[in-house]
């Protein structure tokens, strides 16, 4: 049975497909794809082969690009994407994810759409929009975006969900009504005694472990942190990293307790590599000890960022570890991260990057 694994990046000028044998060696490149257009996220479903491209912009609108032969053709449709009259216009797709045969879409500004015929229409779940604190949710820097989504494989009606600036939400009832879910996260850019609010924090990246029903990990603005009951409540687990600011965080494929992240040096400072030396930061405990791992990753001039969705493992083993930076270029790892190698130096800026392994 052969083994093909492919990284499909989103990059501000279309998507591109990178393939390889499950050695992870050598890679061939196709794109870009979907008319250039900036590609928020792409994600396969190695059930079918299928690979699916979201993204938009203010000007065209949003949509959700197809391909079930690897890109040598695509389609795609914006049907069903858009909010009721008298709701800001949605811009673009920001996250996507499949549950079965359901395709789920996360937009900005903030809302949530699902689609049970392979993306050719879409419904609103209006059950966010009509959550009380709603009126009172804030942009992040990229606006308000809904950018993590995170199923039950066991149960289809639990929902995770993060949003830049309003923080966790999590439904029990398939999208119908929804909860905050940030207690014990921190939002450090508010007054001293509103530190710890109910919602308003500003969640980066939101994870789930494998194997477990309820741990969560999360990167935010301000802090990592890890929740063992669903995101009812969150721990720190900050301590013995070179700071508490980045976007992505991925977990391993199947073991819950380790994940990776990219720290950078700080909302403030740069928001580049810390001292412009390039590492992944590993944990094989649940967030209690960290490792940098660094060879083969530039030790210096490493001025660049990685974004939210820039970062993934692959299902093989040992897993493989991928990151795509702001300025283009893409480094892999077929050891877990313990050593590095770039695949590409020159694409458009790089903002999302995942893994689908089909097995012929």
């Amino acid at each position: 049975m052969a083994t093909r694994v492919f990284l499909l990046v989103g990059t501000r000028k279309g998507a591109f497909i990178f393939e390889s044998g499950a050695d992870r060696r050598d890679w061939t490149l196709k794109g870009p794809f979907c008319q250039t257009a900036p590609m928020n996220h792409v994600i396969g479903d190695p059930q079918s082969g299928m690979i699916y491209a979201a993204g938009g912009d203010p000007w065209f609108g949003p949509s959700v690009w197809k391909t079930s032969d690897l890109g040598d053709s695509w389609s795609h449709s914006s049907a069903g994407l858009c909010y009721e009259e008298g709701l800001e216009p949605v811009g673009s797709v920001w996250s996507m994810h499949k549950r079965n045969g359901t395709l789920y879409a996360g937009v900005q500004p903030a809302g949530l759409f699902r689609s049970d015929d392979d993306g050719a229409t879409w419904t609103h779940l209006h059950g966010l929009q009509e959550h009380p604190s709603r009126p009172e949710w804030q942009p992040g820097g990229a606006g308000l975006i809904l950018h993590s989504l995170v199923t039950d494989p066991e149960d289809e009606k639990r929902i995770w969900i993060g949003i830049s600036s309003a923080g966790v939400f999590h439904s029990a009832d398939g999208g119908e009504t929804w909860e905050p879910r940030n207690r014990g996260t921190r939002a450090d850019f508010a007054p001293e005694d509103q530190r710890y609010p109910e919602f308003g924090q500003c969640v980066h990246s939101l994870v789930k472990a494998p194997n477990s029903t309820d741990l969560l990990y999360q990167q935010n603005h301000c802090g990592m942190y890890r929740s063992a009951d669903g995101g009812r409540t969150w721990e720190s687990i900050e301590e013995g990293l070179p700071s508490s600011f980045g976007f992505p965080a991925a977990v391993h494929p199947r073991d819950p307790e380790t994940l990776f992240l990219l720290p950078l040096n700080g909302d403030q400072a740069g928001r580049y590599m810390p001292d412009a030396k390039a590492a992944v930061w590993r944990t094989r405990d649940g967030g209690r000890s960290w490792q940098d791992l660094r060879e083969g990753l530039p030790q210096e001039g490493a001025y660049f960022g990685v974004l939210r969705q820039a970062l993934a493992t692959d299902v093989l083993e040992p897993a493989g570890v991928y990151f795509g930076t702001s300025g283009g270029a893409l480094f892999a790892s077929a050891d877990e991260g313990e050593q590095w190698s770039p695949l590409a130096s020159h694409l458009p800026g790089i903002l999302s990057v995942e893994t689908m392994v089909v097995r012929d």
